[in-house]
């Protein structure tokens, strides 16, 4: 039986879709792995993408991943082109806005609409709960008047923002660089006026149950496709230098920015 291959989460505009078939194609020649190709579009949820046994190269959210029981088996994590990456496997939550408001930092948003993409979502969720925390104080729990949610997916939660729904919301900042990298025009709409400290990027992962040899094969191909000419386009398409291996206790800290948002009392980004 194939298994499935899904970038959902980073399938984000039509170019970046095809170039992440593209390259589960190639990685399953590579790997040797029968890999089918699947979108599981919104609004499916992801919760049930990541729990298919068959699952077998798919981009999982790093919180989701550190609560998972059993946990998917990690393959290897992206590698973002770009300065503030730093050649490692991490990512930002960037704070936007429609470009011509009057707001230049975060703080201006104060009082007007957040909104939020999902409450399983790192990037959508937590981290931007997390770095609103440092806002907060005992003579001003809540820090906006409406908090909106879910937008379920990052390329809504930019049309929320453009369309004036919210003041202000939270994009993963590997997205926003996709929608940059083929959709300029769209992304020129806004600003970002905050972002959050680094976070564990999201990882690919293959089912619990699925069979070590494979998931060796398909971790070997992953790291290996910086060095692969065939992927040397489509991992430009994507913003890519590659993959990196990572560590299961690399996404704890998503959970340690959960509970510190928890203890507080802030449950939602509010």
């Amino acid at each position: 039986m194939a298994l499935i291959a899904c970038a959902r989460m980073y399938n984000v505009t039509g170019p970046a879709r095809q170039a992440w078939a593209r390259l589960f194609e190639r990685i399953g020649q590579s790997s040797g792995v029968a890999l089918r190709v699947i979108d599981h579009a919104a609004p499916a949820p992801l919760e049930s993408l990541w729990k298919r046994p068959d699952l077998g190269c798919a981009f999982m959210c790093g919180w989701p991943f550190s609560r998972a029981d059993p946990r998917p088996q990690l393959l290897a994590a992206p590698l973002p082109l770009g300065a503030r990456y730093g050649g490692r496997p991490v990512y930002f939550t960037d704070l936007v806005v429609r470009r011509d408001r009057a707001y230049k930092r975060l703080e201006d948003t104060f009082g007007g609409r957040i909104g939020w993409t999902a409450e399983g979502s790192h990037s959508g969720f937590n981290a931007p709960r997390h770095l609103l925390l440092t806002y907060r104080s005992a003579g001003r729990p809540r820090l906006y008047g409406e908090s909106l949610g879910p937008a379920v997916t990052p390329a809504a939660m930019l049309s929320w923002v453009v369309e004036g729904k919210v003041d202000v919301g939270p994009l993963d900042s590997y997205a926003l660089d996709l929608i940059r990298r083929h959709e300029a025009a769209r992304a020129a709409a806004i600003a970002v006026i905050g972002s959050t400290v680094a976070s564990p990027i999201p990882p690919l992962v293959a089912a619990a149950g699925v069979d070590s040899a494979t998931v060796t094969a398909l971790r070997r191909a992953l790291l290996g496709a910086a060095r692969d000419e065939e992927l040397a386009p489509v991992l430009a398409a994507l913003g890519l230098a590659g993959f990196a291996a990572v560590d299961p206790h690399d996404y704890d800290v998503t959970r340690a920015r959960a509970e510190a948002a928890l203890t507080a009392g802030y449950a939602f980004p509010e």
